[in-house]
């Protein structure tokens, strides 16, 4: 599992709450019951996913179809996304 990246996504939901403080781990879900954010907290969190990989050189998709598949959704929680995320920073540096 992504490591760095887990650690990067945890710190942006925390900005976002605005809550340093906040108990999120990889396994934490970010969207539906039990989730940390809502629909205005998770297209803030990619926003600036977004902006980080520009940053990185490449583009971070979050709108895909498997992004957005109710069964594989890379939103199930924080190591998911990150996972996601460092999927799409290697597809690109190949």
């Amino acid at each position: 599992m992504p490591e760095p990246m887990i650690q990067t996504v945890i710190a942006e939901i925390r900005a976002i709450l605005d809550d340093e403080a906040a108990e999120i781990t990889a396994e934490t879900r970010l969207i539906g019951e039990a989730g940390r954010l809502d629909s205005m907290g998770l297209v803030s969190l990619c926003i600036r996913l977004e902006e980080i990989a520009e940053e990185a050189g490449f583009e971070f998709d979050w709108t895909s179809e498997t992004a957005m598949s109710q069964s594989r959704s890379v939103f199930r929680n924080v190591g998911s996304l990150a996972a996601e995320f460092e999927a799409q920073r290697a597809r690109a540096a190949a």
